[in-house]
């Protein structure tokens, strides 16, 4: 129970949910006590408004993108409150006002959060309007929050400036472990392998994530202040992790063969199965004991595991016979020397957290990082770029746009209480998909609901103003915390915690939890409705954009091997990048497919069809990985005249398959080299 709860207290968005109820609720209760309590209320806001575009990444970043964050937040309050009274120029600004901050989500994920911040501002503003002097007033006190809650994640990044690197290299190794896991899985006779090959992808997909946030705080963090022990460290285990990722990757077993060739000698390869399972265990301890800071010891003999597996082809060999046996060996012996390589890869991960890191470990990790990282510059040409309707972001920002303009109209006809509460609804739902938009309000919908009822039975039975205090904010902290892991229990206590504070504030909270429920039910449907009817991204629109991007990486991939294996030397920061981008477009594309499930059948069209294409692309990158791990752990000779017409073939294969995206003309099939004419071409 204790080890429960120390590790719920430990990981990132509960420290994350930390520092926003810290900076929320001691404003309200200093200046509440003082009986100033609408001014720490407004301080809140400020601050909980300026919480989303606290994402991970260095000092320096951190600190640029909260201030942009809170001038956009103060400075779209304080402009809606001043045109408000004027309607002529009030309804054109706030259209204009909503599309520029919907649409500076095409500079990233920093970008994106700020205009979430920007856009809560804006719906928020509309919950207590003021005039003339106060204006000024509320503006400042919004910009104390912000600035407040800037304060106080400074002060926790000080305390544990390392931690979150930590929690995050630790889900890496896990989530590393996990897809070793499930290697193991494939040897089980009754193994589904398309099921374990698809959550391998998903796990691409989580990885691709973590290793990109990871690069951004690693290696930018070095660039700016140096190189510590514990940057040095966390630089060897996380290149370490991307190898053992990419071994695993490019070894690929025929188990279907193997399980048949040896059903009469199963030994062998339960022998190997304990080992690939243990390759995951040890991960998977390395990962617990990162996470909970305790001291790193051993528990599986991975050396003892592999001298098994030699034994047991040894045992097999004798059994058999050595000539009968020579094809099962060979086979056995890649298997024992893909595991051989893997340990060793582990073990330096296993050394990095139990030996001091010097320098010179770093010696080749360190070469050109910079160049690993997506660049920071926001140019107004990229802004530009998007204004059309082929851009996703586009047509998602002319789309809230709309639904806002629309809710905002329609609680202003109808009778409803809080108008702002139907157009926050609506900027925390809607997402440029419809999967995603139609999920968060069924789960938003639920968490309403729930949370009303459970907060208004506890505010029945306690009367006392102070523990209704402590639960709004537990129910606060708790809000914060699940909203990123699991968005319907988020909402339910986010529910809570706003009818325990109108439980406070006012007599009726009756009425307060119905109108509630009603806008959140209005602000929903409008959304789902938009994002159905207004210029919809259905996901096999896009997915072309997707396998172009896969395909054209994997070309870039295939050619950088080609020309290291005839330059041989280091392995070059082209080859790396080219690996790098291979590995996130197939875990873009992946995750394209995924949206595209979550949509209605009627728009899931040609769904065999673009699996079947994720499922080619991924083995194309396998088998391009298996030949760039060869190739470096291998001495090899001049590459040959038929590897380089082979590699020219694939190649020109690969521009025939993205030139046949852009067109419907199935003629240009018939240009693609045909596996007989490569036949011809090979020299003799």
């Amino acid at each position: 129970m204790i080890n429960s709860v120390k590790n719920f207290t430990d990981q990132t968005n509960f420290t994350n949910a930390l520092k926003v109820t810290v900076a929320s609720v001691l404003p309200v209760i200093v200046l509440g006590y003082l009986g100033l309590f609408q001014v720490g209320f407004t301080i809140a806001i400020g601050a909980i408004l300026t919480y989303p575009s606290d994402i991970p990444s260095n000092l320096k970043h951190k600190i640029n993108g909260l201030l942009v964050a809170i001038l956009i937040i103060v400075g779209a309050a304080a402009l809606v409150n001043i045109t408000y009274p004027y309607p002529w120029i009030f309804y054109p600004f706030l259209a204009i006002i909503l599309f520029f901050l919907s649409m500076i989500s095409v500079y990233g994920h920093r970008a994106t959060m700020i205009s979430f911040s920007g856009l809560l501002s804006v719906c928020l503003a509309f919950g207590h309007l003021n005039s003339g002097l106060d204006i000024i007033i509320n503006s400042g006190y919004m910009l104390a929050g912000g600035l407040f809650y800037l304060l106080v994640s400074l002060t926790f990044y000080k305390i544990r400036p390392y931690r979150y690197v930590e929690l995050q290299i630790a889900e890496c190794i896990k989530l590393t472990s996990k897809y070793l896991k499930l290697r193991g899985d494939l040897w089980n006779t009754d193994a589904s392998r398309t099921k374990i090959i698809e959550k391998q992808l998903y796990l691409q997909v989580e990885l691709n994530a973590i290793h990109e946030n990871l690069r951004e705080i690693l290696i930018r963090n070095r660039s700016n202040s140096g190189s510590s022990n514990q940057n040095r460290k966390m630089l060897i285990v996380f290149d370490s992790l991307l190898e053992i990722l990419e071994l695993a990757l490019s070894t690929s077993f025929d188990h279907t063969k193997l399980n048949e060739k040896f059903s009469a000698h199963p030994k062998a390869l339960a022998t190997y199965q304990n080992l690939a399972y243990n390759l995951a265990a040890t991960m998977k301890k390395l990962s617990k004991s990162l996470e909970n800071k305790t001291k790193y010891v051993s528990k599986h003999q991975l050396f003892q595991d592999l001298e098994a597996l030699e034994k047991g082809i040894l045992e097999y060999e004798k059994e058999v016979g050595p000539e009968a046996a020579s094809e099962g060996v060979l086979m056995l012996s890649n298997m024992k020397d893909y595991a051989e390589r893997q340990i060793e890869k582990i073990k330096v991960v296993e050394r990095a957290f139990t030996l001091a890191t010097k320098p010179q470990d770093l010696k080749g990790i360190e070469k050109d990082l910079e160049k690993f990282l997506t660049p920071l510059y926001y140019p107004w040409s990229t802004f530009k770029e998007n204004l059309s309707f082929s851009s996703t972001i586009f047509r998602h920002s002319l789309r809230l746009t709309i639904t806002i303009l629309f809710g905002f109209i329609v609680g202003k006809i109808l009778p409803f209480q809080n108008v702002y509460w139907i157009l926050l609804t609506i900027v925390v739902i809607m997402r440029p998909g419809y999967g995603l938009t139609k999920q968060r309000s069924y789960e938003r919908i639920f968490g309403t609901i729930l949370g009303g009822i459970i907060a208004f039975g506890i505010i029945s039975f306690v009367h006392n103003s102070f523990a209704i205090s402590a639960f709004a904010i537990i129910a606060m902290l708790l809000g914060f915390t699940f909203t990123q892991t699991n968005y319907k229990v988020g909402a339910t206590f986010v529910t809570m915690y706003v009818v325990f504070i109108y439980g406070m504030l006012t007599p009726n909270v009756n009425e307060v939890i119905q109108y509630r429920i009603l806008d959140t039910v209005v602000g929903a449907a409008l959304a789902f409705a938009a994002n159905y009817f207004l210029w919809p991204s259905w996901e096999f629109l896009n997915v072309r954009l997707f396998l172009e991007k896969s395909i054209k990486a994997n070309h870039d991939y295939i050619k950088e091997i080609s020309v290291f294996y005839n330059q041989k030397g280091e392995v070059t920061t082209a080859y790396k990048l080219a690996r790098k981008q291979a590995f996130i477009e197939i875990g873009n594309l992946m995750t394209s497919f995924q949206r595209m499930t979550q949509e209605p059948k009627s728009k899931q069209k040609h769904m065999p069809q673009v699996y079947k294409l994720v499922e080619l692309n991924h083995t194309l990158v396998s088998s391009s990985a298996s030949l760039g791990t060869y190739i470096q752990t291998h001495q090899t000779s001049k590459a040959s005249e038929a590897f380089n017409v082979v590699v020219e073939t694939v190649l020109k294969n690969l521009d025939n398959a993205m030139e046949v995206l852009h067109t419907d003309d199935e003629k240009l099939l018939l240009n693609t080299v045909q596996k007989a004419d490569l036949e011809v071409l090979l020299p003799n």
